[in-house]
């Protein structure tokens, strides 16, 4: 696995892909707000009208033959998310510059907390597993966690 080329370590590139997803988010119209220090449970909260969702940032720069390997994972420590303190999450490929929208219940169903993601053939919303996801902004819009919003 690659190290985090051009920063010093991953939490570097973390607070940087944080920093990418609330430049994304206020350029689709959103409010971003971001909790104090490294405690909560969430990355950045994000407004549209009166919602307010908790969005927890990941990122990934690990290729893996048509994909991406990206980890869901809080830390060691920690086994999972909890549903109740993330309602989504929002997955940087970085050598893409492709953003994943994944509901929180559509993470936290899996066995695995490693997802991969296909960013790298063409969209083909029915063959790769979370396709439907790749830049699916929309989903914030309305707010709504689960899976069925992308078949509207």
């Amino acid at each position: 696995m690659r190290k985090c080329k051009g920063f010093r370590n991953f939490k570097e590139r973390g607070e940087w892909v944080e920093l990418q997803f609330m430049a994304r988010a206020l350029r689709k119209r959103f409010r971003v707000s971001k909790p104090w220090g490294d405690s909560s449970a969430y990355d950045v909260g994000v407004e549209h009208g009166r919602r307010f969702l908790r969005v927890q940032v990941k990122s990934t720069s690990y290729r893996l033959a048509n994909g991406y390997l990206c980890g869901f994972r809080p830390n060691q420590r920690r086994k999972r998310y909890a549903r109740r303190k993330v309602d989504f999450f929002a997955a940087y490929i970085v050598p893409e510059d492709v953003w994943y929208i994944l509901p929180a219940s559509v993470v936290l169903k899996t066995k695995s907390s490693d997802l991969m993601l296909c960013p790298v053939q063409p969209m083909r919303r029915n063959c790769y597993r979370y396709e439907a996801y790749r830049e699916a902004w929309k989903l914030l819009r309305s707010g709504k966690n689960q899976s069925t919003v992308l078949s509207s």
